[in-house]
């Protein structure tokens, strides 16, 4: 499938600057960049993947991330049960180990 248009890279510099300016790190700004044009060409579906292998923006509510995001939370927390739970057990869950 296609690589990146110019416009998702100027996408991706436009959203690292902005999280640079809020005052992540240059690492972070990069990854949450990365993961928001990643997710816009999924919807678009100009990519093979459907699907999200990570967890999503970290500047983005639990309640605005895909099942599949949370799932990618609920295993890296190790949370028992995680495959049979729906999108709001998923919440709840992630939120109660968190704290």
């Amino acid at each position: 499938m296609a690589e990146w248009t110019e416009k998702d890279r100027r996408q991706y510099e436009h959203i690292k600057d902005s999280e640079l300016d809020r005052g992540h790190s240059e690492e972070e700004a990069e990854e949450i960049a990365a993961r928001t044009v990643n997710k816009q060409r999924r919807k678009e579906e100009r990519t093979p993947n459907r699907t999200t292998q990570g967890t999503g923006n970290p500047n983005t509510s639990l309640e605005d991330r895909t099942v599949d995001e949370l799932h990618n939370i609920a295993s890296e927390l190790e949370i028992e049960g995680r495959s049979k739970m729906n999108k709001l057990e998923l919440i709840q869950a992630i939120r109660s180990k968190r704290s």
